[in-house]
């Protein structure tokens, strides 16, 4: 499959795959058809889908099947009246229907717009109202149906909502028919289960997509306003190919489980496109509430060979005691969706036997950064650039920086968009020029490179510390700081000072070992550890300790909040 868009399908060193790697573009691309259905054909039997989940259910579908049942799905969206560029939100956690829906909507040319079942009502009308969407997809949880409900009023644009359920019993959605105040809802729900497999047979449109067309949106987690719709053409999929054939390391045969919620835009990265790009097999865990032993015990069960997953997760597996657990399977392990502190990578590493391969990229992008398996992964590096992106860090005056500057990552476009940029921040044209402007995407984030090529983050442009002519990363001080046995988790910003113009303040979750330590002497053992660990100047003159972090519904934190906070102080 991959022949049919790389011009060169293996590569063996840095030099070779930034010389060499070039897309095939079909005329009007689409996934769904072009991936997918071909695979239906050339392996029907192939394992494309291997999903359980904590209640000990499991499904497994074939190539062939996913393209039965979205066909299917396809036909019957279209009897709800959905078509070409109608946005569609899907709010439906882990569910095996997702990745139906999701092929079907690419077959009909809807927009498609997934979302985290956290959203609150009033998260929802924004995202209805911002997009315009027409339906809504959504599982059947009590409270992600109570705000979709609770949103409908001001939700004008919507015409259905489609509950995905275990059984056919529907009454519960049809509150609206049997309120009198309500009743001009009492058509818009549906019940999945009962009505999917009763429409008839899937005919494919004449005309579904340009390469050019909009084929799915992402709402960002707002770390520091309100949520951006960003938009993504066809071509965006095909990005995704080096992200699972290249930085995954993929192959037919390849079991590959990536830890993320189908809200977020790290769903496609890592259980999507480019897994099914190599003809992977994408393994799920639906699960309600994260356990390391339970993971591990899915990875040791069902011989997972390839792991995705945020540090986070990987902080939590190496407090287990690994060797209880079989993963002789595991062949591969990458991460990305935060930066890796370097004793995570060192600890796994000892305990595993594994390297981890970090990755970089934004909702905008697929992998701009990474660490690619012909080359040797250092410990909290992003790696080097994809080839696909022309990638250079910029000073504020806009020249580009010596290795060992820090500088803002850009993304340097010219006349062609490269594959798997985001199209625009939909509906808003005036925040797409104040990122994309003079022939560069600014990420608005920081690093530095050394001197063999390699990418180091630093933190947000807005995250960066300037303390007594010093400009400090908060990634840095974070990564000193959970270098302590006592630090869980922890969040650096400036405080405005004035006589060093900012100073470092740290603000701690500590252990529940070392909670009733909070006080001035741990304080200083902290101030010290850093002061050994990184550059002395960069310490934290002020250390608050808190229960819990503010972030966002994806789990980023919030350092505006905290910020603000202090600003009211």
């Amino acid at each position: 499959m991959v022949e049919r868009f790389l011009k060169q399908t293996s590569f063996t060193s840095v030099e070779d795959y930034n010389k060499n790697l070039e897309f095939i573009i079909p005329e009007n691309f689409n996934f769904a058809y072009d991936v997918m259905d071909a695979w239906a054909e050339e392996k029907p039997d192939g394992l494309a889908l291997l999903w359980t989940n904590d209640q000990g259910k499991e499904i497994r579908a074939t190539f062939k099947e996913l393209k039965e049942q979205s066909d299917q799905a396809a036909s019957y969206l279209q009897s709800l009246g959905i078509g070409k560029n109608d946005p569609v939100m899907l709010i439906l956690k882990r569910r095996y229907e997702w990745w139906i829906v999701m092929l079907a909507l690419c077959k009909i040319g809807a927009i498609v717009i997934p979302a985290t079942h956290m959203l609150t009502k009033k998260d929802i009308i924004y995202r209805n109202t911002r997009a315009s969407v027409k339906a809504i997809v959504c599982v059947d949880d009590d409270y992600v149906v109570s705000q979709i409900r609770a949103a409908l009023p001001d939700s004008k644009t919507v015409k259905a909502v489609v509950v995905v359920s275990e059984s056919s019993e529907y009454s519960e959605y049809s509150e609206y028919s049997e309120n009198s105040e309500n009743s001009e809802y009492s058509d818009i729900f549906h019940d999945w289960l009962s009505e999917w497999q009763k429409a008839p047979k899937f005919q494919r449109p004449a005309f579904v997509n340009t390469n050019d067309d909009t084929m799915l949106m992402y709402f960002t987690s707002g770390t520091s306003g309100e949520p951006k719709m960003v938009a993504h053409d066809y071509l965006y999929a095909m990005g995704h190919l080096s992200t699972g054939v290249f930085w995954h390391n993929l192959h037919e045969g390849s079991l590959h489980l990536t830890v993320a919620d189908t809200g977020w835009g790290k769903a496609v990265w890592g259980k999507f496109y480019g897994q099914w790009f190599a003809g992977a097999t994408v393994f799920v865990f639906d699960h309600e509430k994260f356990n390391a032993d339970t993971l591990l015990r899915q990875i040791e069960k069902y011989h997972v060979t390839s792991f995705c997953a945020p540090p986070t997760i990987y902080r939590f597996m190496i407090r287990e005691d690994l060797s209880k657990y079989d993963l002789s399977s595991l062949e591969y392990c990458c991460t990305a969706g935060e930066a890796l502190n370097p004793a995570v990578f060192d600890k796994f590493y000892e305990k595993t036997g594994i390297k981890m391969m970090e990755g970089f990229g934004q909702t905008e992008t697929t992998m701009t950064l990474g660490t690619f398996p012909w080359m040797t992964p250092k410990p909290g590096s992003m790696g080097i650039p994809n080839a696909q992106y022309d990638i250079d860090l910029l000073r504020p005056d806009g020249t580009s920086c010596e290795d060992g500057e820090k500088g803002e990552i850009v993304v340097r476009v010219g006349d062609r968009k490269p594959i798997g940029l985001f199209k625009e921040y939909y509906r808003d044209p005036e925040l797409t020029r104040e990122a994309w402007h003079d022939g560069l995407y600014h990420t608005g984030d920081m690093a530095w490179r050394d001197e063999d090529g390699y990418y180091w983050f630093e933190g947000r442009i807005d995250d960066v510390i300037k303390s007594s002519g010093y400009r400090i990363g908060p990634f840095e001080v974070e990564s000193a700081l959970m270098t302590h046995p006592a630090v869980v988790e922890c969040a650096i910003t400036g405080v405005p000072d004035d006589i060093r113009g900012m100073v470092v303040k740290a603000t701690v979750v500590l252990g529940k070992e070392w909670k009733d330590k909070a006080g001035d002497a741990l304080v200083k053992e902290l101030q010290q550890h850093v002061k050994k660990v990184t550059a002395p100047y960069k310490y934290p003159r002020i250390v608050e300790f808190v229960d819990e972090l503010p972030k966002t519904i994806s789990g980023k934190i919030r350092r505006v909040e905290i910020r603000k906070k202090d600003a009211e102080k």
